[in-house]
């Protein structure tokens, strides 16, 4: 059965449900044939585990909420009447899910065959654990990173890439191979695993953080609590990276947004210093585009695309960061 529900009609936590294993959550905004490519993949791929399926949509106007009904009508829908960003669309099903576990899934994430069950054992089997994720891949198969760590001054100074290359036990990465499941700071948000009852313990997810950054937010609570974050490299998934947010300006302000929030609310103290180290690689970064797009006399077309999205940033910089962008 399909349920449209709009925010005065939120049913209380598991009314009317069975208990599941899984209650996967989707959060929509415009990306209709994303998400009906990632919900063929979780009812043809999801075996082996009881599961229910919701998707939160965030006032999208491309026909996403109709094609899911006709097209999926054992579908959960939550209906929001605006764009309430990532964490608080999620915490929507997250209040009213049936599982054990949530797992939080993007739109352009597609799950491969037991991808959902090798989460689901390990999690299973490790009461400890908070949250697992799986291998990310590109279209091609090729591996992408799957984890995150917490942010501090030296990911502000460097190149996180670097700081994979130079540390990689404290800075896991895509360069490395995995054979078994392994301790990590965050896993990244595009198909994420997390105990109910770690939610239960620590609360949802932070809905300061319009879109980046919840994850790892979360992951820090549940680290605080004594419960951590695992990668589990045999649950592979395919995600078209960027495509459920888009490229360009509005995606980097909201990253730079979430960083500044991260560090606000975790390091108060030096978040000042913070600001100032993330301005200054913005206004080099900008510098050393302007530079390569005067040496390519405007002709390479990536290189011109940063300095727009570089400029603009500092724009949103000289304007106080608002929040309304």
């Amino acid at each position: 059965m399909n349920e449209i529900e709009g925010d005065s009609k939120l049913s209380s936590p598991g009314q009317g449900q069975d208990a599941v294993d899984v209650s996967i959550v989707i959060v929509n905004w415009n990306s209709k044939q994303l998400l009906l490519d990632c919900l063929a993949a979780v009812y043809e791929n999801v075996r082996n585990v009881s599961f229910e399926v919701w998707v939160v949509d965030n006032a999208s106007s491309d026909g996403s909420v109709e094609a899911v009904s006709a097209k999926f009508p054992q579908v959960r829908i939550i209906c929001n009447e605006v764009n309430l960003g990532f964490a608080a669309a999620n915490n929507k099903a997250l209040r009213q899910m049936a599982g054990r576990y949530a797992l939080l899934l993007n739109t352009d994430a597609v799950l491969t065959p037991g991808a959902v069950e090798r989460l689901y054992r390990f999690m299973e089997e490790n009461q400890a654990a908070a949250m697992s994720c799986g291998q990310l891949l590109n279209a091609d198969g090729s591996r992408q990173n799957s984890i995150a760590n917490f942010p501090n001054f030296l990911t502000l100074l460097c190149k996180e890439s670097m700081l994979r290359l130079l540390w990689p036990t404290r800075y896991p990465s895509k360069r490395q191979d995995y054979a078994v499941p392994t301790p990590v700071d965050s896993c990244i948000g595009a198909c994420l695993m997390v105990r109910k009852k770690a939610m239960d313990e620590v609360g949802l997810l932070d809905e300061r953080y319009f879109f980046f950054m919840e994850e790892t937010d979360w992951a820090l609570q549940m680290k605080k609590a004594g419960r951590g974050s695992v990668f589990i490299p045999d649950a592979q998934i395919y995600h078209l990276q960027g495509q459920s947010v888009g490229p360009g300006l509005k995606g980097r302000i909201l990253f730079y947004r979430s960083r500044y929030q991260y560090f606000r609310k975790w390091h108060p103290k030096s978040y000042p210093l913070a600001y100032v180290l993330l301005s200054a690689r913005l206004v080099i970064n900008t510098a050393l585009n302007l530079l390569g797009t005067m040496v390519t006399m405007g002709l390479h077309k990536g290189v011109r695309q940063k300095l727009r999205v570089y400029s603009g940033l500092i724009a949103w910089h000289l304007r106080g960061c608002p929040e309304d962008t």
